[in-house]
């Protein structure tokens, strides 16, 4: 195999299960109506190389595996990934690689899954649509929005970290 292709297994990896321990290890405020998951901050990563889309995918999809919601929270929950994952990388195409960009792009996951989770909630529970969604938009803007945000800045003003997170 060619040393890209392992570089990129071992990272998707690597992503996959960062993203799957974090929320197991913060499980108490990942999984309910109101949730902090930690382990969203990482999805911004797909603003720093696009290729990490395909291991957070497969980390939700580990993470929702231990969700008390079932099999719909493994497959809504890794829906919305996806989509915030595209958002963000198409925001940075758009608007290219600055702090600005950054911030509009961390507002893809707040609004896929308040609509997808919310939506999943209300399915589940009877409960109503519209507070479902302001709970789960609460928090991913919390925890990505405001501190994803500072996080992946920091981040990326490293140069020599870049460089490193960067897959050929």
């Amino acid at each position: 195999m060619k040393r890209n292709n392992v570089q990129f297994i071992t990272r998707t990896a690597l992503v996959a299960a960062s993203y799957a321990a974090l929320t197991y290890a913060f499980a108490w405020m990942s999984y309910e109506q109101l949730q902090f998951r930690v382990s969203e901050i990482l999805v911004l990563f797909a603003f720093i190389e696009p290729k990490y889309g395909l291991g957070l995918i497969l980390g939700c999809v580990l993470a929702n595996l231990a969700s008390p919601l079932g099999v719909i929270d493994i497959v809504v929950g890794s829906f919305a990934t996806l989509l915030a994952i595209m958002f963000i990388v198409m925001v940075r195409k758009l608007l290219g690689y600055n702090i600005k960009a950054l911030i509009i792009a961390s507002l893809g996951p707040v609004v896929s899954n308040a609509l997808l989770v919310g939506l999943e909630l209300t399915y589940l529970f009877s409960t109503p649509f519209l507070l479902n969604a302001f709970y789960v938009a609460v928090g991913e803007f919390v925890v990505v929005t405001l501190v994803g945000t500072v996080v992946v800045n920091s981040i990326m003003k490293n140069n020599i970290l870049i460089e490193r997170l960067s897959i050929d």
